[in-house]
Parts: C-alpha cells; structure tokens; sequence
C-alpha cells in the first residue's frame, strides 16, 4: 500500500496512476484512429481502417504498413490476458489481413519459430 510520501512523489514527478500504455493509446501521435476499431468484429474492417489511418497520417515515423501493423501488436500486447480468446482470434486475423492489404505474406499460424525441439524419449 502506497504511503503518503509515496503518493506525493508520484504527484510530482507526473505519476496519476494511469498505465503509459493508456495514455499511449488514448494520445498517440502516430496515427488518428477511428473510435471503437479494436471492437469491431469483422478483422477486414480493422484492418482496413487502421490502413486508412496509416496512410493519410502524416506524423508517423515509420511506412503506413508498419505503423497500421504497430498499432494493432501495441493493442493487443497490452490487452493481454484481459483479451477473450474470441477477440485475441479477431485481432490476429486482421493482422493477416493487414498484411494482405498492404500485399505482404501472411504469417503461418501455429508453428514455433526458432527450430523445432526434439522430445525427450
């Protein structure tokens, strides 16, 4: 439990007990998101707004693939456990068709990068 001294310092160095990545979602720079993307259900329609988005941004640092690509892996790293698996499934589908969009390959779901590992006999 965090003692008054605690609380103060956190005041004055700007700390007000919201998470970075809130404020980081809610301010970000980088690109104007339509409101509610991430809740949509069809992952075409995420993935093709966060591409228009990407492409008529003017104050990303990186490619519109690259940022539109950023931001969905920023939401859903983020999310984290408090994501269903229904909604985790959505969003990494519209990251495959994000990917199409923009004309690159899509990932192959389910296999482990790095090597395959022998079992154990």
């Amino acid at each position: 439990m965090p003692t008054h001294a605690t609380e103060a310092h956190d005041r004055a160095r700007g700390r007000t007990g919201h998470r970075w990545s809130q404020r980081g979602t809610d301010t970000s720079e980088a690109l104007d998101l339509r409101e509610g993307v991430f809740a949509l259900d069809d992952p075409r329609a995420i993935a093709r707004s966060l591409k228009r988005s990407a492409e008529r941004s003017h104050r990303r640092k990186s490619d519109p693939y690259r940022s539109a690509m950023s931001m969905l892996t920023f939401y859903v790293n983020r999310a984290g456990d408090n994501l269903s698996g229904r909604r985790r499934g959505i969003l990494e589908d519209a990251k495959d068709e994000l990917r199409d969009l923009f004309g690159r390959p899509r990932k192959e779901h389910g296999k482990r990068t790095g090597g395959a590992r022998k079992k154990a006999s």
